[in-house]
């Protein structure tokens, strides 16, 4: 059994959850009464890729079903090891884009910064899940020449920070990459792109709160819920305080074989956000990262499942679908 890490006392209540995230498959199993016989191929999964979800993710997953949508989206499978082709470890281009060290320059008029490699969930499906982070220069240790790059670019408006998860920085750390950004006189927009607020709430605190309310920037976070159930009582408060801070609040899905393939499901998801404060933004197609071959929709489905979302929800509710192409200048609609 995999042993939670010890905290240091005066840590967070973000961190000290944080450091007590199930990383054991047999732990996941036995906390869902789940038959042990799903063990070896989690194990097997996880050996490349490590399991990782926070305690509190899991108590919302229904307790003796494989095949929750929750669960589906964190346990490691068999079929991960599974060769499909046209599946590989870079689907859309990132290590193309390295414009400098842990910067992602793919877009006119912003750049992309992966600030860190932690997160604080391994979804099966990352596209970044063997991303190498540390040869591409992400990390604290390494800010100044992503800083100099943005810096350079009279053209950057908006600087995107990225993963990894930027939530998963400390606030101390977090706050300083804040001000050397806000020294940047051309910038004018904040993006962070965060599955924290969904999978781990108490990130939202009074203390990040306020690291937030000193920047200059436009803030503008982008979270990341695939399924109605993610959207529990803790998750609408922590987002509903982000919007009360003047944090604009968009979501990015992605559309996933046995978790959100169907109309009812994406309709109830975007009702369930923007009943949180935050307004759907896109729907992606899987983008086909070697290891998650199980979880692609066929476009044409998508596309029947889009033209019955639209009949049911006001088009503000409806997300764009759209896919990542490497080399492209922007989203591919669909």
């Amino acid at each position: 059994m995999i042993t939670a890490k010890p905290v240091p006392r005066q840590a967070s209540r973000w961190q000290r959850e944080l450091a007590q995230a199930i990383g054991d498959p047999a732990e996941l199993l036995r906390e869902l009464d789940l038959d042990p016989v799903l063990l070896p191929a989690a194990r097997a999964a996880s050996a490349s890729f490590p399991l990782r979800v926070p305690r509190g993710f899991v108590t919302r997953m229904r307790k003796g079903d494989p095949d929750d949508p929750l669960l589906r989206q964190v346990l490691p499978l068999g079929a991960e090891l599974d060769e499909a082709p046209g599946f590989d470890t870079d689907p859309i281009g990132d290590r193309a884009a390295l414009a400098a060290p842990g910067v992602l320059h793919k877009y006119h008029g912003r750049a992309l910064l992966l600030v860190t490699g932690a997160c604080a969930v391994h979804c099966r499906y990352c596209f970044r899940r063997e991303f190498p982070y540390t040869e591409s220069g992400a990390g604290a240790a390494r800010w100044r020449p992503a800083l100099a790059y943005l810096r350079d670019d009279p053209s950057l408006r908006e600087a995107i920070l990225s993963g990894g998860d930027p939530l998963s920085l400390s606030d101390r750390l977090l706050g300083a990459l804040l001000a050397e950004l806000d020294r940047i006189p051309h910038l004018e927009r904040l993006r962070i792109h965060s599955r924290q607020p969904i999978v781990l709430p108490e990130r939202i605190d009074d203390v990040l709160l306020a690291v937030l309310a000193r920047t200059r920037l436009q803030r503008v976070l982008v979270v990341h819920a695939n399924h109605p159930r993610e959207i529990d009582g803790t998750v609408r408060a922590a987002l509903r305080r982000l919007a009360a801070a003047g944090v604009t609040l968009l979501n990015q899905a992605v559309l996933l074989r046995g978790v959100n393939d169907s109309a009812a499901v994406l309709a109830g998801l975007s009702e369930a956000l923007f009943a949180a404060g935050v307004l759907p933004y896109y729907l992606h197609l899987l983008d086909r990262v070697r290891g998650a071959a199980h979880f692609e929709v066929k476009e044409s489905e998508a596309s029947a499942i889009m033209e019955t979302l639209r009949q049911r929800l006001p088009g503000y509710l409806v997300p764009r679908l759209v896919r990542e192409l490497p080399g492209q200048p922007a989203k591919t609609p669909v």
